[in-house]
């Protein structure tokens, strides 16, 4: 899983609120198990007409925000199936942290399972961010992991929480597969001395 440590970028506003996961991804792209090729189908029913045509007004396909990787989004972000598709087509598309208000708790847990940052923040202070998106791909923001801070394009510094052991492994690019790997030596070991006490296993 790639590293999150501070991130500078084009921040896309998307105040909608109860944006589910089948908006985010609709069901007919969960077919796949890969984690790639899932962007260019994020919010598919929003960003495109019935016959594939991109909508110009959605705000993903306007061009100065085309490279978005932060997402200011509305309340209860991520509601609706428990589909890990959702982060996989966020990332995919580009986007690597979202902030809104509140989220859905499965999504926001699995946003951390593949390198995204979720930070939920008080209304007020997503309108702030969201008034500052909308200015358009010169107001790039600055999200800070370790200090644990978003800078605006004005230079506001706003704080955020996040969970200490979630923190550490988007820092460090740990998945539940890397954790693992972390105790290689100690299930090694383990191994080893079975092997050694019960040589007919």
């Amino acid at each position: 899983m790639d590293k999150f440590q501070t991130l500078t970028g084009i921040a896309a506003p998307m105040p909608l609120i109860n944006v589910d996961t089948d908006m985010i991804i609709p069901k007919q792209f969960l077919k796949t198990i890969k984690r790639s090729g899932l962007g260019v189908n994020l919010f598919d029913e929003m960003r495109y007409d019935g016959d594939g045509n991109e909508i110009a007004d959605f705000v993903l396909n306007k061009p100065q925000y085309r490279e978005a990787q932060i997402l200011v989004a509305g309340d209860n972000f991520g509601c609706g199936s428990s589909r890990e598709h959702a982060p996989w087509a966020i990332k995919d598309f580009g986007i690597r942290c979202v902030i809104a208000p509140s989220f859905a708790d499965i999504f926001f847990n699995n946003c951390f399972k593949n390198g995204i940052l979720p930070i939920a923040l008080p209304q007020e202070t997503v309108d702030v961010l969201m008034k500052d998106a909308e200015k358009g791909a010169n107001a790039r923001m600055e999200v800070d992991l370790e200090a644990q801070t978003i800078t605006t394009s004005d230079g506001e510094v706003i704080s955020f929480d996040v969970d200490p052991f979630k923190k550490h492994c988007l820092i460090e690019g740990l998945d539940d597969i890397g954790l693992t790997l972390e105790k290689k030596a100690s299930v090694d070991a383990f191994e080893a001395r079975a092997a050694e006490a019960r040589p007919w296993v």
